[in-house]
């Protein structure tokens, strides 16, 4: 491990060089380059995460923690890992304050592993319109977390009014076993379903991500069943145009299917660690069409897997606007008085 206090973005490419000469060329067997970007109360979470998904996908991954954006003085700060705590492959924690922070990819881009996709995951809000960030807009595949949001379900109804083909959303990757049990229902039947439901908590993304799924798969309006009893999505019911009633019921790392005239059975339903939710997503770099649909349905936005996938950055600085909005407020004050 390598660590530079107060340095560059060209100490930082040289230091990254050496130490992949000195462990032997790592770089050669990179698939992708992995952008984190991170609140500084959460690295140690995201760097857990990266680590079990740079394990099965190696990647350079490339840590960034913004801060104080309105500090005079830019500073950058990092750890340089090759073949160590973060993972077998290379690994950067760049720490940036001041004015450096607004302009990541000046220490990013020179970074980046030639050729190959690259990925930025939010371990943090992102961005209301990701084309302000210049680490999204470079990247092939962009993961958000709204689980993460104060209002997950208005941050899920962001998402797909700025939607690009390439985003996805962890919410979505949590229902992926939702959804293979669900469909692993109709192996043996081919009954039209009529009517769903999803019991879950009002503020749950997952959920609403499952009735967009149900919605764009079988053209139905399903229910949602709101209760407090549990933290998480409980329950999905589906009736048949036969009389058929199938019922998935969560029970801690299991469910139960229930399924008229049927013996119920046990199926698996284990709440995978975040690393694991990660890798799920890096296994595959072309734009997901079901989670757009699902995602336009939950929202109620058609197109969104017609929309161009390129996008174009937007400057925006946080701290003018943040300026304009004290301006604002004292002249308002004024006035007042």
């Amino acid at each position: 491990m390598i660590g530079l206090w107060d340095t560059t973005g060209n100490e930082v490419v040289k230091a990254l060089a050496a130490e992949r000469r000195s462990a032997g060329g790592v770089a050669s067997g990179m698939a992708l380059t992995l952008i984190v970007v991170v609140d500084e109360k959460r690295v140690r979470e995201a760097e857990a995460a990266a680590t079990i998904a740079s394990a099965a996908h190696p990647c350079r991954l490339l840590i960034v923690v913004r801060s104080d954006v309105d500090r005079d003085r830019n500073r950058l700060d990092a750890e340089i890992v090759v073949g160590g705590r973060l993972g077998p492959g290379e690994a950067v924690v760049a720490r940036m304050h001041g004015r450096l922070a607004l302009h990541a990819e000046s220490v990013v881009m020179p970074l980046l592993v030639p050729d190959v996709p690259v990925v930025t995951w939010w371990h943090a809000d992102p961005p209301a319109e990701i084309a302000t960030d210049f680490l999204g807009v470079v990247a092939d595949r962009r993961i958000t977390d709204a689980a993460q949001a104060d209002n997950p379900i208005e941050a899920l109804r962001q998402r797909a009014h700025d939607y690009a083909p390439g985003d996805t959303d962890l919410a979505w990757t949590r229902v992926t076993l939702w959804r293979t049990l669900v469909a692993g229902a109709f192996d043996t039947t081919e009954a039209k379903v009529t009517a769903a439901t999803v019991v879950a908590p009002p503020t749950d993304p997952t959920a609403a991500l499952m009735r967009g799924w149900l919605a764009s798969r079988l053209g139905i309006d399903p229910q949602w069943r709101h209760t407090d009893q549990y933290s998480r999505m409980h329950e999905v019911q589906l009736r048949c145009a036969n009389g058929d009633e199938l019922t998935l019921t969560r029970n801690d790392s299991m469910a139960v299917f229930r399924r008229s005239g049927q013996e119920d059975r046990i199926l698996p339903l284990v709440r995978r660690p975040l690393g694991d939710e990660l890798a799920e997503e890096l296994r595959r770099l072309d734009a997901d069409q079901v989670y757009a649909e699902a995602l336009g349905a939950a929202a109620g936005v058609s197109g969104l897997e017609s929309r161009p996938a390129q996008r174009v950055h937007i400057w925006k600085d946080p701290a003018q606007a943040r300026r304009a909005e004290a301006g604002i407020t004292a002249h308002a004050g004024i006035a007042r008085a």
